[in-house]
């Protein structure tokens, strides 16, 4: 993900608290004054919205496009992945926080990949792991977070039979 300009608005942080069921009161205006930091911060995963602010983003449905959401294909969309390769999947996600978000803060966030491993599966083949870390820096320039993904894509689709 590459994003030129992510505001952090106390709206967007509230929409999003609401939409993942989080009731923490430092993430509502008026209940932020009373927790320990007195303002309004964003959630641990906050940082993922900035995905919308990425115009090429593509989880994100596009006009006149097909979906991965939807169809007849497991993902709504046909396979994009090589000849013999399995399903790529999210593994995992980790958070650093460098000090925490709050309104007024514009951030920008830039991507690097970061480690690749291979460990041998059970039922899907060969098991390639790999990292992207992206880097959130504020209207400062300043690290603000680093998030860490892991995504991994199997050696063999599901049902696939082994050679």
């Amino acid at each position: 993900m590459s994003v030129a300009r992510f505001p952090v608005e106390a709206g967007h942080i509230r929409m999003f608290a609401q939409a993942i069921g989080d009731t923490n009161p430092a993430y509502y205006e008026e209940t932020a004054g009373e927790t320990a930091l007195g303002t309004v911060t964003a959630p641990p995963t906050f940082v993922m919205a900035g995905a919308q602010f990425d115009p090429d983003y593509p989880l994100r449905p596009q006009p006149g496009r097909p979906w991965m959401g939807s169809g007849r294909e497991p993902t709504g969309t046909p396979s994009a992945g090589a000849e013999g390769e399995g399903t790529g999947l999210h593994a995992e996600q980790h958070f650093t926080y460098h000090r925490p978000l709050r309104p007024g803060d514009v951030l920008s966030a830039e991507s690097r990949e970061g480690e690749s491993w291979t460990k041998e599966g059970r039922r899907g083949g060969s098991l390639r792991f790999s990292e992207t870390i992206v880097d959130y820096r504020n209207q400062d320039g300043d690290l603000v977070v680093t998030a860490r993904m892991v995504g991994v894509v199997t050696g063999r689709a599901p049902g696939e039979a082994v050679a």
